[in-house]
């Protein structure tokens, strides 16, 4: 029985090396049948040759690169790219760092990348939010529409009957719901002196 499984493989120029010569080679003599090239590089353009790759792949063939850094631009893309080819049943292969997903010790390597992108994520939400909890503690919150005084004496005026609750709100220069959210006895009227 033949195997009809193929090695794919996939070059992208950087922006310091133009040149896809060392990578064609080295895609070459790893086996592969195939070899996509992408030559354009920047982190804005759109990779064409890449989707194209991956479109050809199928169960079990082996996407290789020469190195890591040409199929990711960064550690969570890369993870999610092979992570994706991997629920395919599409192995992955970087000759320079000798990773092959198909093997256990490739695939461990691969589940500690994934793993070191997770807690990268969680590092970057901790900093944040801690961040944002040290601004707030250096501004000391925002200060309230009324003070304590104001209060009282919004209390006091409101106990008449006859003073409507949009006249005190314009005296104090807030607005109605300000009054009601602070003077808890307060409730508006439902006639139209409110």
């Amino acid at each position: 029985m033949t195997d009809n499984h193929k090695n794919i493989g996939y070059a992208r120029v950087s922006t310091d090396d133009q040149n896809l010569d060392l990578q064609r080679d080295a895609l070459t003599k790893a086996g592969c049948v195939e070899i996509y090239e992408e030559k354009a590089s920047g982190k804005n353009i759109e990779r064409i040759e890449l989707v194209h790759c991956l479109r050809a792949l199928r169960p079990g063939d082996t996407m290789v690169v020469w190195r890591l850094d040409r199929l990711g631009r960064s550690l969570p893309d890369l993870v999610r790219i092979v992570g994706e080819l991997e629920s395919r049943g599409v192995g992955f292969e970087s000759i320079t760092e000798k990773i092959e997903t198909g093997s256990a010790s490739g695939k461990l390597i691969f589940h500690v990348f994934a793993s070191l992108t997770e807690f990268e994520r969680n590092l970057i939400r901790e900093r944040t939010n801690a961040g944002l909890s040290a601004a707030r503690a250096r501004k000391g919150g925002r200060k309230p529409k009324l003070d304590d005084k104001q209060i009282r004496e919004i209390r006091a005026v409101l106990k008449d009957p006859d003073v409507r609750v949009t006249d005190v709100a314009k005296r104090y220069g807030v607005g109605r719901a300000t009054i009601y959210k602070h003077v808890a006895a307060v409730q508006p009227k439902r006639n139209s002196k409110a």
